[in-house]
């Protein structure tokens, strides 16, 4: 590849006998559905150098879409359409040495390819190279970078960028606070079904800030949140059972929502799920699980559950 991001001359040919090899054994398709056959043209299509097809088809693979899941496969084949000018290719790369899915972590190589991908008009590169700037992993912590990359994501149509400029205007951060704007930029991502907008907007709304306070309108927001993966969702959507704010007081129905956000790593709502075993409330009280959930809620970063040194 060339400085500039652009194929070498002759490179579709190359693409050609490597995409062959990276996915030959990676397709599983039947004969009748339109996925099956979509698939087989992508990967006919990347077979005969179309770089945009090996992009959709690594999409595929990562995903196990109409084909075997193959993360490996996919990450050679994002490679190439990066090193065919793909900003999408690029981005979701970078996404993958981020997280060590299918190759092994590389903060720094991640960074590099969600730069490049973001360079190419990827949005997606630019909202999580923004998230990298706001938590300084791998770069120098810097929220005016991130907010920067953040509207350029949300100003681009990417609506999780939206979401996360939200959170910077309702926590003055890299911005001015703000909580009408936040209030405007989660309500455009949930409206798109971005979790992380229902749950700020769910919070705005909690605590009547940029919006009217409301609590059924929150317990909704975080039940969408919830649904669309968000763990904080599930968790303030328990809170709210428990106490039964905004929605009927349900102590198993808190239970099971503190159980899926713990299992998303969510400290405090394992703290709270161990609560509920040491007192026997929506489950069977067990004082062995409640130590197994503080132990966990202390190793997931919730500090009041860590035992305290001696002395204290």
């Amino acid at each position: 590849m060339t400085g500039s991001g652009l194929p070498r001359e002759g490179y579709p040919r190359r693409i050609a006998s490597r995409a062959a090899l990276l996915i030959a054994a990676g397709i599983a398709l039947a004969s009748c559905h339109p996925g099956n056959e979509e698939a087989k043209r992508l990967r006919a299509g990347c077979e005969a150098g179309e770089i945009e097809a090996c992009n959709q088809l690594a999409g595929r693979l990562q995903r196990g879409e109409y084909v075997l899941r193959d993360e490996p496969r996919a990450a050679g084949l994002f490679q190439h359409a990066c090193e065919g000018g793909v900003g999408e290719g690029c981005a979701s790369l970078g996404l993958m040495y981020q997280h060590a899915r299918g190759v092994e972590r590389d903060s720094a190589r991640a960074v590099e390819l969600l730069r490049r991908g973001c360079d190419l008009g990827a949005m997606e590169g630019c909202t999580s190279l923004g998230v990298v700037y706001r938590r300084g992993a791998g770069v120098p912590q810097d929220s005016e970078r991130a907010a920067a990359l953040f509207r350029q994501g949300c100003e681009g149509g990417q609506m999780t960028g939206c979401a996360q400029l939200g959170t910077l205007h309702a926590a003055g951060e890299g911005v001015e606070q703000d909580f009408a704007r936040a209030a405007d930029l989660f309500q455009r991502a949930c409206a798109d079904s971005v979790g992380l907008g229902c749950l700020g907007l769910g919070r705005l709304h909690s605590e009547g800030t940029g919006a009217p306070q409301s609590d059924s309108t929150a317990a909704t927001l975080f039940e969408q949140a919830c649904d669309a993966g968000e763990a904080a969702g599930c968790f303030h959507l328990g809170a709210f059972h428990e106490a039964g704010r905004g929605v009927a007081q349900d102590f198993q129905r808190a239970a099971w929502l503190y159980r899926d956000a713990c299992s998303d790593r969510h400290g405090e709502a394992c703290f709270r799920l161990a609560a509920m075993y040491e007192r026997g409330a929506g489950v069977w009280r067990q004082p062995d699980r409640a130590a197994e959930f503080t132990r966990r809620a202390c190793e997931y970063g919730y500090a009041p559950a860590c035992p305290r040194p001696e002395g204290s």
